[in-house]
């Protein structure tokens, strides 16, 4: 097993997958509560923090796996946040017999089609490369980061992203895959008990993809209304609550 990982608690495990632009300090403030009554497991997905680049096509699901297998757990609970909460779904998805329950933080999802608002926006960010300082004005001043951004964990937040485009410009060209057909055209066979959450002051393509996992038969859904897209790092104590009482049923 080639990625970064560590461990701490005991109990049922519980596997932590992070957002895109950030690594396992994402969740540096849910892990130790959690880590109270579970066996918990974060690690940097490959090409972040302190897992290797990616040396071709990178699959993210398959990586999972690889590290489930590792770890010798049998079946998990899946907690994924952004684009961790679609390699979960993903995983869930095509390997149901390995999680217990899934929950997804602001997920994002295969086959959903983002607006060009939020295109325009990622744009810009990659326009600047390689200035890694303007990429971090231009993608920090989004919408989706503004709780975060007026709070006290501002400095980490940019700490893990400005790490996140060092590491970038160090990977060769590759393609993200993923199972096919794609997770959007799947949700109804999400039989997983699955807990959504989401902030409501979020980037609005994100509220969208709500709508879409309305789908999945076995869900509940929470809305933070104070929260951005980085709820992880703001409403650590509540995610901790409802994930608890959630797993605890």
């Amino acid at each position: 097993m080639d990625l970064y990982y560590e461990v701490n608690g005991n109990g049922h495990p519980v596997v932590l997958l992070h957002s895109g632009g950030t690594d396992l300090r994402d969740w540096a403030f849910v892990a130790p509560l959690l880590a109270r009554d579970y066996k918990v497991v974060a690690f940097d997905g490959r090409g972040t923090g302190k897992s290797p680049a990616p040396l071709k096509n990178a699959n993210y699901v398959e990586d999972l796996l690889s590290l489930l297998d590792h770890l010798e757990l049998e079946k998990a609970t899946l907690i994924g946040h952004s684009i961790g909460g679609q390699i979960a779904t993903e995983f869930a998805l095509n390997s149901p017999e390995r999680v217990s329950n899934l929950v997804l933080i602001a997920p994002s999802l295969s086959g959903f089609n983002y607006s060009q608002e939020f295109n325009a926006f990622i744009g810009k960010i990659n326009e600047a490369a390689p200035d890694i300082e303007k990429m971090l004005e231009r993608s920090l001043s989004g919408s989706l980061y503004g709780v975060v951004m007026a709070g006290p964990h501002r400095n980490l937040m940019i700490e893990m992203q400005r790490h996140y485009f060092k590491r970038i410009m160090e990977w060769p060209a590759f393609e993200m895959v993923w199972p096919k057909p794609p997770a959007i055209e799947r949700l109804e066979e999400l039989t997983t008990k699955t807990l959504f959450i989401i902030g409501k002051q979020d980037f609005p393509d994100n509220l969208r993809v709500t709508d879409c996992f309305r789908k999945a038969p076995h869900i509940r859904f929470v809305e933070i209304s104070d929260a951005d897209h980085m709820l992880t790092l703001t409403h650590p104590e509540d995610l901790y609550h409802y994930i608890t009482d959630f797993m605890e049923e």
